[in-house]
């Protein structure tokens, strides 16, 4: 199916994770082999960003210096938000882009995870300006942002930038009714204003394509022969609207997997749909700490300044998943890049819980994520 002017298979290389060799160097002669798999069987998306160490450099050498540049459709991203002071400091990173990566131009480009205070960056240094500037001189094909914030602030930034082409967005089973999240609220925001979607974290950070044995039963049930990850993949697909799935793959192994069931892609049929939405249902009624994220309890309440929402977004990410290194960098993301203070630092005043409107005894799960987490 074509968007913007462009046929593009669903699958996309999502290039955050790539395979590390012992000394964690980029395994770049795994990502050649997994490249020319890739183009082999008619994929041409491949993302990846400023941000994502090594990631452009990599890019380079495995696809743009070995393959013709028709042949694919490379995207990254400018962080305008990340060390940056002024508007040179943000067009630097446009030009640092192309320089690692050698493409030439960017057949997508996006400013990089707008919501809560990074969108005011982009609007300071005058990002927009700058990125439909580089369209009109051919450095730029496509103009976009990735997103992970509520549905209303992706109205308010889609309403006042309808000039944006494209919008991408985290979205997978797990995530589609999880109030800290909002996949479908956003999604759907995002068709309201009739833009093309790039679907990112389809698979929640691999955590799908492991996931609690009662979820793994429900689709093994289904389909035996179908891998964990395919289902999460193929319901990101199957949605209307979608440019392109991200997949951050990790290994040859699993881009054979994924290549398999996506050459000759095909929507989740109504059974299929079921099975999915059974294993979401069970997946949510595993018990966690039932945090809505309204954030009642930090906003004026907590006088630390604890990022009690973030902390337990984390911990029930460790509670459904065991991933404890992808739970902790989600700790970290969630409450230290947030400017709030860990667990550990709860004084147990209790101002919070006089709040809160699910009740939740925050106090006594605070101990928890500090425990867990070690801070």
């Amino acid at each position: 199916m074509a968007y913007l002017g462009e046929e593009i298979k669903k699958l996309g290389f999502g290039l955050m994770r790539l395979p590390r060799l012992e000394d964690e160097t980029i395994d770049i002669e795994q990502v050649k082999q997994m490249v020319d798999l890739f183009l082999s069987k008619g994929f041409t998306y491949f993302d990846t960003a400023r941000v994502y160490p090594g990631s452009e450099d990599a890019i380079r050498q495995a696809l743009v210096e070995r393959h013709p540049r028709e042949k694919f459709t490379l995207a990254t991203k400018n962080a305008a938000w990340i060390n940056c002071k002024t508007r040179e400091d943000a067009i630097a990173q446009f030009e640092t882009s192309l320089q690692k990566t050698g493409a030439g131009y960017f057949d997508f480009y996006l400013l990089h995870n707008l919501g809560e205070t990074r969108t005011e960056f982009f609007e300071r240094f005058k990002m927009w300006d700058f990125v439909f500037e580089k369209k009109r001189e051919g450095k730029i094909k496509h103009v976009g942002f990735s997103f992970h914030s509520t549905p209303e602030e992706l109205d308010e930034i889609l309403t006042k930038h309808p000039e944006a082409e494209f919008v991408q967005l985290q979205i997978n089973y797990a995530d589609w009714e999880n109030p800290a999240i909002q996949s479908r609220g956003c999604y759907e925001v995002a068709r309201k204003h009739g833009k093309p979607i790039v679907i990112m974290e389809p698979i929640k950070g691999g955590m799908l394509a492991n996931p609690p044995e009662a979820v793994a039963d429900v689709l093994k049930k289904a389909n035996p022969d179908a891998s964990l990850a395919s289902w999460a993949i193929r319901f990101a697909a199957s949605l209307d609207g979608v440019i392109a799935v991200l997949s951050g793959m990790s290994t040859l192994d699993q881009m054979k997997d994924n290549v398999a069931y996506m050459e000759n892609f095909k929507r989740l049929d109504d059974y299929e749909r079921a099975t999915v939405e059974e294993a979401r249902k069970v997946l949510a009624g595993i018990p966690i700490i039932p945090c809505t994220t309204c954030r009642y309890c930090e906003h004026d309440a907590c006088p630390q300044n604890i990022g009690i929402s973030g902390s337990f977004t984390a911990y029930n990410i460790l509670t459904l998943y065991k991933d404890k290194n992808f739970a902790a960098g989600q700790y970290h993301w969630l409450v230290a890049m947030h400017d709030k203070k860990n667990a550990s630092e709860c004084i147990k005043c209790g101002a919070c819980e006089k709040v809160c409107p699910q009740h939740i005894p925050i106090r006594a799960n605070l101990v928890k994520v500090a425990a867990a987490f070690g801070k």
